[in-house]
């Protein structure tokens, strides 16, 4: 498969590298190697990867790794990393047309400088606009299905689709896109509005994330999504794990739907410390929690043990 992939890549514009540690790209510093790492020059040559790699080739599309555990085995196959040639933003009227790899805060300064009103709750979102479609991202009483007009995607087969709204089956942190799809841009719709106003609203929006969350540490988004009608912090605190330890994994104490990477923790030791909380608070309240971080990778045979 390894020399099946490397043939297959030989041909392609943009940059490819074997065997990558992905640790210091994620926002935990946890995490093993990819077996190959493609950063595409832009969508044209996207299409020509995807269309040479044999079909059988596991792919993941990372973005901005602010809500991922890397496992410690690493990614099988090919990891693919939109960056510049997919980062352009674009102000069009009332709307702005984002590069899946255009981080939200971004947008959401674009948008303030173009008197765009609506968009600025992005400011409180760490990531990028591809993760953002894919996972309905949202905070501070709004998300992405509010705003989003449409969304170009990728196929396996290397073939262009724009998927309204509507047809990405947007749920609470949660979309419905057809299996393999890469998102490759986005439009996203506000309203007139004053740009002091907007910037002054995305300050308070930072300042209220910085006093509440643990964003200085090595940190993720939200570990666990809001059950319904419940705050998955307020439970993780009445099973009693605000500060749990496994290792250097911990629960944060400023925000316990929060974890932190004290220094040396294994994503193993996140996964567990995670699990663990979500069996504390099962035996607690009844209430199981789903996991928001997204957990890719293998085990390794210590994981399995």
């Amino acid at each position: 498969m390894t020399v099946s992939i490397e043939n297959s890549l030989s041909g392609v514009r943009g940059r490819v590298s074997r065997d990558v540690p992905l640790a210091p790209r994620t926002w935990f510093r946890t995490g093993g190697l990819a077996d190959f790492v493609f950063v595409p020059e832009d969508a044209d040559d996207l299409a020509s990867a995807l269309k040479a790699l044999p079909a059988t080739t596991p792919i993941t599309v990372l973005g901005a790794c602010s809500n991922v555990i890397i496992r410690d085995g690493g990614i099988e196959g090919v990891v693919i990393r939109l960056t510049r040639g997919f980062s352009d933003i674009v102000v069009d009227g009332r709307s702005i047309i984002a590069g899946a790899a255009a981080l939200d805060m971004t947008v959401a300064e674009h948008a303030a400088t173009a008197g765009i009103d609506g968009l600025s709750f992005l400011a409180g979102i760490p990531g990028s606009i591809g993760g953002a479609v894919v996972m309905n991202a949202g905070a501070y009483g709004a998300d992405l299905s509010m705003v989003l007009e449409w969304a170009d995607i990728m196929m396996p087969d290397g073939t262009l689709h724009r998927l309204a709204a509507t047809e990405l089956g947007f749920a609470y942190r949660h979309s419905i896109l057809p299996t393999g799809a890469i998102v490759l841009r986005a439009r996203l719709t506000g309203r007139s509005g004053d740009p002091d106003e907007i910037r002054a609203h995305i300050a308070e929006i930072k300042a209220a994330r910085e006093a509440a969350q643990p964003i200085r540490a090595r940190t993720g988004g939200s570990t666990f999504r809001n059950p319904s009608g419940e705050k998955a912090w307020a439970l993780i605190d009445a099973a009693g794990c605000r500060g749990l330890r496994i290792g250097d994994a911990q629960i944060s104490e400023k925000h316990c739907n929060f974890m932190l990477n004290l220094g040396a923790a294994r994503s193993m030791d996140l996964e567990q410390l995670g699990e663990t909380v979500r069996d504390r608070v099962r035996a607690q309240s009844g209430i199981d929690l789903h996991w928001e971080i997204k957990r890719l990778g293998r085990q390794t045979a210590e994981n399995q043990a």
